[in-house]
C-alpha cells in the first residue's frame, strides 16, 4: 500500500466506477468533495504483485459546525481481490495513520453492520446533506471523546 499519487487518480476512479452504482457521483457526499482535494497521505492505493490496482480508499476534509473531521470514502476493492481482507487492511491502516497525523474524528456514510467492526457508530446529531439516510451516517473517534459535543450539519471544507 502507498499514498495515492496524482498519476493514480483515473485508475482509482475506474475502480470506483466498477465497484459502485452508476449514479455514485450524484450522492450528497460528492457535493462535499467537489473541488476539494483528498487528504494527502491518507488516500491510499494497494496494488497486486503485477502492479494492478487492487484497492483504494480516499479521505476528504469536512466541517461539522466549526469542528473539522475526515470523511472516509469511497473505499473499494477490485472484485478479483474481494474476500482477501484488503478492504479491512486499507481501512485499519489509514485510520491509524489519520490518528498519527493529528485527526481526531472520522465519519462516513455506509453500512453500519460492516463498519461497526472498525469502531464506527451511528452519529445521531450529525446531519449529512439530503437525501442521506441518517442510519448510514457513522463516525469513529480517533482520540477519546472526539465526538463529544460535535453536532450539526456536515459542510464543505473551504479552508
Amino acid at each position: 500500500m502507498h499514498p495515492e499519487l496524482a498519476s493514480d487518480w483515473w485508475e482509482v476512479e475506474a475502480l470506483f466506477d466498477l465497484c459502485f452504482a452508476p449514479g455514485r457521483t450524484a450522492l450528497s457526499s460528492y457535493r462535499l468533495r467537489e473541488d476539494v482535494p483528498p487528504v494527502a497521505g491518507l488516500s491510499t492505493v494497494a496494488r497486486d504483485a503485477q502492479g494492478i490496482l487492487a484497492g483504494a480508499i480516499r479521505y476528504w476534509p469536512v466541517r461539522i459546525g466549526a469542528a473539522r473531521s475526515l470523511l472516509l470514502g469511497p473505499v473499494a476493492v477490485h472484485p478479483t481481490h474481494q474476500g482477501e481482507g484488503l478492504g479491512a487492511l486499507l481501512i485499519q491502516g489509514t485510520l491509524q495513520k489519520a490518528a498519527e497525523t493529528g485527526w481526531e474524528r472520522v465519519m462516513l456514510v455506509g453500512d453500519a453492520p460492516y463498519y461497526s467492526r472498525f469502531g464506527f457508530e451511528r452519529l445521531d446529531d450529525v446531519h449529512m446533506p439530503p437525501p442521506t439516510n441518517p442510519d448510514r451516517v457513522l463516525g469513529r473517534a480517533l482520540i477519546d471523546d472526539a465526538w463529544l459535543g460535535i453536532c450539526g450539519d456536515v459542510t464543505r471544507w473551504d479552508a
